[in-house]
């Protein structure tokens, strides 16, 4: 075997795996004796035996298809057999995984690269089969040897920042505007259709309508509840209408027999706490929660460790401020974007800073690979 010249460092400037030129005869000797398969997986061929495992990907950037997800990461797109689910998994199932080497190959055209070893991270399973698993490279690959083995696919197209004009004007508008940007229309293509509760300010009942073919734009992180779903707080004095995931905190209006406010103060309640007014109504309200709910859910993600104030800086140097007041009273938080992109910032004491960065391809996020920033995840 010969060391591929793409060999090098990290952009973090870790040591990064040579990239070996690979003679496929040289598997029966990675995996030992007793070898199971090939199994295809997702596109990927995997051979299972005493010694270790073999995975050989295609360079490719499907998002469907087992691949190579990133500097540190390989995807397995299932569902996978039982000897790679037992291996992988561990037997019997659900204990941890084998110990042996799970070695990485990605071919090119005719030639192979040894990519070096990984080690499973995450896994997801239906009815005792792997149907997702991600393992973590031992070594993170160099930024040239990436776009090699995971080849960068132009995007088709990246949400337009047409909707930031209109947030202190027409909000209705802006909100539509990055809603149907964002999320690619579910099902029926007519308008939808108006909704019935009345009673509801015309900002959530806007928010509803553009759900009907967009159901993520009521949260995957958190959620605004369903129109059916709402509810009044125990003592009957506010309109829970926004939930956090595990039921830690909720967003509600207050709640009178009189017609609704046309765009009221937003309430955040932790548990018995007193609630605290959000900074904006309800208008900008939901461009925040839709603009946080983006960026959580979204598939291509860049997370840093804590920031200081002028790596915050320095990262949205080139973005765009959204010109509204700070969202969520437990951590204030400032959004930031870029066509196809959503960062937000949060900091419970103004000197250190939690940043999350949720974009539509991973295209998008080129503009903060260079950054001199320790990334615990960058999909770009």
């Amino acid at each position: 075997m010969t060391v591929d010249d793409d060999a090098g460092m990290t952009d973090q400037g870790s040591a990064a795996i040579p990239a070996l030129v690979f003679d496929e005869e040289r598997v029966s000797v990675l995996v030992g004796s007793a070898i199971a398969g090939p199994f295809l997986v997702g596109g990927a061929s995997i051979v299972v035996g005493q010694a270790g495992t073999v995975i050989t990907l295609e360079a490719s950037d499907a998002p469907a298809r087992s691949g190579v997800w990133s500097a540190e990461e390989i995807r397995l797109i299932g569902p996978t057999p039982a000897p790679v689910t037992e291996r992988l998994m561990g037997s019997p199932w659900g204990r941890a995984g084998s110990t042996l080497p799970i070695h990485i190959l990605v071919r090119l055209g005719e030639e192979v690269l040894d990519l070096g070893t990984a080690k499973v991270s995450q896994a997801s399973t239906s009815d005792g089969a792997l149907t997702h698993c991600e393992l973590r490279f031992e070594a993170p690959l160099s930024r040239q040897l990436l776009n090699r083995v995971r080849p960068p696919r132009s995007p088709v197209y990246l949400p337009g920042l047409e909707w930031l004009r209109n947030v202190n004007g027409d909000r209705a508008a802006a909100l539509e505007q990055f809603v149907t940007g964002w999320y690619p229309a579910a099902g029926a293509t007519e308008p939808p259709a108006a909704c019935s509760p009345s009673r509801l300010p015309a900002g959530l009942r806007h928010l509803y309508q553009l759900a009907e073919h967009r159901p993520g734009a009521l949260g995957t992180q958190n959620s605004i509840l369903p129109a059916p779903d709402l509810h009044t707080d125990h003592l009957g004095e506010m309109l829970v209408f926004g939930v956090e995931n595990q039921g830690g905190f909720f967003w509600s209006l207050l709640w009178t027999l009189d017609g609704p406010e046309a765009d009221p103060t937003v309430w955040f309640r932790e548990f018995d706490e007193e609630p605290i007014a959000e900074q904006e109504p309800l208008s900008g309200f939901l461009i925040q929660f839709s603009l946080f709910e983006a960026s959580m859910a979204a598939e291509y993600l860049a997370l840093p460790r804590r920031l200081a104030a002028r790596q915050v800086a320095q990262l949205t140097q080139a973005l765009h401020l959204v010109p509204l007041r700070p969202f969520w009273p437990w951590a204030p938080t400032h959004f930031y974007v870029a066509p196809g992109l959503v960062v937000h910032v949060s900091s419970e004491d103004g000197e250190e800073f939690d940043v999350w960065a949720g974009a539509t391809h991973r295209s998008a996020l080129e503009p903060l690979a260079d950054l001199p920033v320790d990334w615990t995840r960058f999909d770009g």
